[in-house]
């Protein structure tokens, strides 16, 4: 059986990181990159592993391209600290672990959020298929911040089961997030010189909500993809403020 190293960034997840830890503790190696949390993270984290690196946030793909060359294993699988393995994924991968006859350099795998109380199936949230068990050295991350990606240098091969998200503790901690988010969105869009004027800030909103909610059928996900299709539609209209604000649109 080939060996597995797991790498995670966490910055202040104390209430959510141990259910990730419980699904991969029967890895080889189990890697934190810490945001230096200020709450019980670390503590939690020393329950499942000495491996643990404490570095100042640097965005989503630096953290975790660090915690990629920190891998000593085969085979190496990242989650985030809101993420675990369900448990027929986790027998999936352990499959894959076994079999020598392998001819993937990395798998993607579907993700399904839980939000305001429901696993979201539709709304263009579900499979939201992501590459996160990669040969060593086959990849790195990146893409654009604040959304990342595993760039892979050869074949990729689909799982079938699910990672389980657990994003949002709550429509505060949705906001939150989303200023985060769309703070760093904005940024990407101002270094391409894009100038940003009322139709993208009216226009682009109203076809976000058209989409979750119509094209990808939120409205079967009931009150919770009406509510995710609205703040993802406040999502847009915010990167795209912040854009207009930031290039002098507001003089």
């Amino acid at each position: 059986m080939k060996e597995l190293s797991v790498i995670i960034v966490a910055y202040n997840e104390e209430d959510r990181i141990k259910r990730c830890l419980e699904s991969i503790k029967w890895a080889n190696e189990i890697i934190v990159v810490d945001g230096f949390s200020n709450d019980g993270t670390v503590d939690i984290c020393k329950q499942y592993t000495e491996k643990i690196y404490q570095r100042k946030w640097d965005g989503f793909i630096s953290q975790k391209n660090y915690a990629l060359s920190l891998a000593t294993k085969e085979w190496v699988l990242s989650l985030d600290a809101d993420e675990e393995l369900s448990e027929l994924l986790m027998d999936e991968i352990k499959g894959v672990l076994e079999n020598n006859d392998v001819d993937c350099d990395a798998y993607s795998m579907p993700r399904k959020t839980y939000y305001l109380g429901r696993w979201i199936l539709h709304s263009g949230w579900y499979p939201d298929r992501k590459v996160r068990l990669i040969k060593k050295g086959a990849g790195v991350w990146g893409a654009v911040e604040p959304h990342d990606a595993l760039i892979v240098k050869g074949r990729v091969c689909s799982l079938k089961h699910d990672i389980l998200h657990w994003s949002f503790r709550n429509i505060a901690h949705h906001i939150q997030k989303l200023n985060y988010f769309t703070d760093s969105a904005a940024l990407e869009i101002i270094k391409t010189n894009k100038r940003v004027n009322i139709t993208d800030i009216i226009f682009h909103p109203i076809g976000m909500f058209i989409k979750m909610f119509l094209l990808k059928k939120g409205f079967l996900d009931g009150i919770q993809g009406f509510i995710a299709a609205a703040v993802s539609s406040f999502h847009v209209m915010m990167k795209y403020a912040k854009v207009w604000e930031r290039t002098g649109g507001k003089k």
